[in-house]
């Protein structure tokens, strides 16, 4: 796994966090365009479904779920420092739920009556409000006492961790440098000793 791919996996809140990976420059933007957004809501699909349906995403549309992911990453930051989480970020994140809410759509299927969620409005509306829900599932879930930020240095990533000794966001992105850096360490030669 390379470090300009999107780690997933986590809850999908998480995931729109974690789009924003440190790098040697600084923070790197992993939905920073249109084409990436869309590559990432399609490793995503399972979890964000037909919302997007056909359409192909905008840069306004890009700026609403950067708005979230701001939001939610504020919010996160804050409960994992024992903090109160800034009351604009939670108001923006309901907001953004407010701006599309999903309407249970009623259909016959034939032998009964099924329901279908459904949002209305443009597409940055749409994902921006199911994205600020699935924040909204996050920051109110009990689990979010166990968030952690990964161990390694130069890493940034967060994670709910399964297994309460789990130190890495991924073991083949983190895990795997940190173990590689161990064994350097205990195996470098001593300085001015000839092999």
């Amino acid at each position: 796994m390379r470090d300009s791919e999107p780690l997933t996996g986590e809850p999908l809140a998480l995931d729109l966090v974690n789009t924003r990976p440190a790098s040697a420059e600084g923070r790197t933007d992993l939905l920073d365009t249109p084409e990436r957004l869309v590559a990432w809501l399609a490793l995503e699909e399972e979890r964000i479904g037909s919302e997007r349906g056909g359409d192909v995403p905008t840069e306004a549309d890009l700026a609403a779920i950067h708005a979230v992911r701001d939001h939610t990453e504020r919010a996160v930051h804050a409960l994992l420092h024992g903090q109160e989480p800034p009351a604009a970020a939670l108001r923006a994140l309901t907001d953004a739920q407010r701006a599309a809410p999903a309407v249970r759509e009623l259909t016959w299927d034939g032998g009964r009556v099924t329901p279908t969620f459904r949002r209305t409005g443009p597409l940055g509306l749409r994902l921006a409000a199911l994205l600020a829900e699935a924040a909204a599932d996050l920051l109110t879930d009990p689990a979010i006492g166990r968030l952690r930020e990964c161990e390694a240095d130069d890493c940034v990533m967060l994670f709910l961790p399964a297994n309460p000794r789990r130190r890495w966001c991924s073991a083949a992105r983190c895990g795997n440098r940190a173990r590689v850096a161990r064994y350097y360490q205990r195996h470098k030669q001593p300085a001015g000793r000839e092999q």
